[in-house]
């Protein structure tokens, strides 16, 4: 069986999923743990000045965490885990009730790189949050989760559609829209019901981000349960690591030597250009702020730049069992190997061998293993947020994740061991032994 400690993270990053359908759910779910280990929340609009300790600033499904320690000169440098709290999935059209042919149904856009194959007869709930009508004019949020068998999106039989095990496409627009009920569309009625499951009026209700998300658990899977399968791996898995890894830094026995950071972006998977994305300015602007608020100048923000290094913590991609001619001969990283490093010579992962000696370096202290990524030539690779934060706080960057399988799939795979060896690896990064 896995190692206790291994089961410990894993355990608890199950739960952490099963709380967080939503990029909404997991900023709540990172911030209900930072609050837990001490952390206080600041607002754009408070006075940050000489604030220390544990910190953290949440917009939308962007949570941005740093701990400062007692003491510490305003040109500390930072240590950076960057990490993004979307996934790919179904999300709900602002007029989303529809239907046809004696069916009552529910207008979905795909969101990000679906495979959508594997949304087909899933038991689907919704999530998301709700824009509610406030005091003073200014709306307020409320979190939606529904774990109810309330949608499905059914596959078409093999009897109506015989060239289906033929590699034919789904029809992106009209074949994708989940049944929930028999009879003509009633407008207003999805508002209805989720405004109920929140509690609220749905005349309040102003506007929504609302998606959906296969209900099924979180668990484990192998002869020995040394498999973790789950849906939003990629990248919950990674910001589940990152806010472990601050917490162990900001109560420890030993106090950190620099700044660590969890960065959690959102819209990753649409390219991150929002105000809560990685190519937003919304990192630079909170970390330039914190080494104003403790007295420091422009020089100090360079300074503490200058010794930065970032780790951009994403999924990867295990050797596929029955494709194996798609991946690299000499790169083949296995589940329970340890993350990988992951390295593209076209700047679309930000490793260099500086990176690559810090991150090996920590791995070796935290007595983690890792493995060398590198997609094959004939395979152009996807991209993360490590090229976008370089680029904008021209900092040392590396770009590594927990290697696995079923990428995107509404339901993903990776080795149980990983996310642990992810964590530490961080842990030690952060703190600076």
């Amino acid at each position: 069986m896995t190692p206790a400690p291994h089961r410990s993270h894993t355990d608890d990053l199950l739960s952490f999923i099963a709380a967080s359908p939503s990029p909404y759910h997991v900023v709540a779910s990172a911030a209900q743990r930072l609050e837990k280990a001490g952390f206080r929340e600041l607002r754009g609009t408070d006075d940050w000045t000489g604030a220390t300790g544990g910190l953290f600033v949440s917009r939308a499904g962007a949570l941005i965490a740093w701990y400062v320690p007692e003491g510490a000169p305003a040109h500390t440098p930072f240590r950076i885990v960057g990490t993004h709290t979307d996934s790919p999935n179904l999300r709900i059209k602002p007029a989303p009730d529809t239907g046809t042919s004696g069916w009552r149904q529910i207008g979905v856009e795909i969101y990000g790189g679906v495979p959508l194959n594997t949304w087909l007869d899933r038991d689907l709930g919704i999530s998301g949050r709700l824009a509610l009508r406030g005091p003073d004019g200014v709306p307020r949020n409320r979190l939606v989760q529904i774990d109810e068998p309330l949608l499905r999106v059914p596959q078409l039989a093999i009897h109506l559609d015989r060239s289906v095990n033929e590699g034919v496409a789904l029809d992106r627009q009209r074949h994708i829209a989940p049944i929930w009920a028999l009879g003509d569309p009633r407008e207003g009625e999805l508002l209805r019901r989720v405004a109920a499951a929140a509690g609220e009026d749905p005349a309040d209700v102003l506007g929504w981000d609302l998606m959906l998300h296969d209900i099924q658990p979180p668990g484990y899977l192998g002869v020995d349960r040394e498999f973790v399968v789950a849906s939003r791996l990629d990248n919950q898995v990674s910001v589940h690591a990152g806010v472990t890894a601050l917490v162990d830094a900001a109560t420890g026995a030993t106090q950190p030597g620099f700044i660590p950071v969890l960065a959690a972006f959102d819209h990753e998977e649409v390219g991150s250009g929002s105000e809560t994305g990685a190519q937003s300015p919304l990192l630079e602007r909170i970390l330039s702020r914190s080494v104003s608020a403790r007295g420091g100048s422009d020089e100090d923000w360079s300074r503490a730049l200058a010794g930065a290094f970032c780790v951009s913590a994403d999924m990867a991609h295990a050797v596929h069992p029955n494709y194996s001619e798609r991946h690299d001969p000499d790169h083949r990283p296995l589940p329970n190997g340890g993350p990988t490093i992951k390295v593209n010579v076209n700047q679309r992962y930000a490793t260099d061998s500086t990176g690559i000696a810090m991150f090996t370096a920590a791995a070796e202290r935290a007595g983690a293993p890792w493995q060398p990524f590198v997609s094959n030539n004939a395979m152009p690779c996807g991209t993360s947020i490590g090229p976008l934060t370089a680029a904008r706080l021209g900092v040392t960057t590396v770009d590594v994740g927990v290697p696995g399988l079923s990428m995107h799939s509404a339901r993903e795979l990776c080795g149980v061991r990983d996310p642990g060896h992810l964590a530490a690896i961080l842990t030690t990064i952060m703190v600076g032994d």
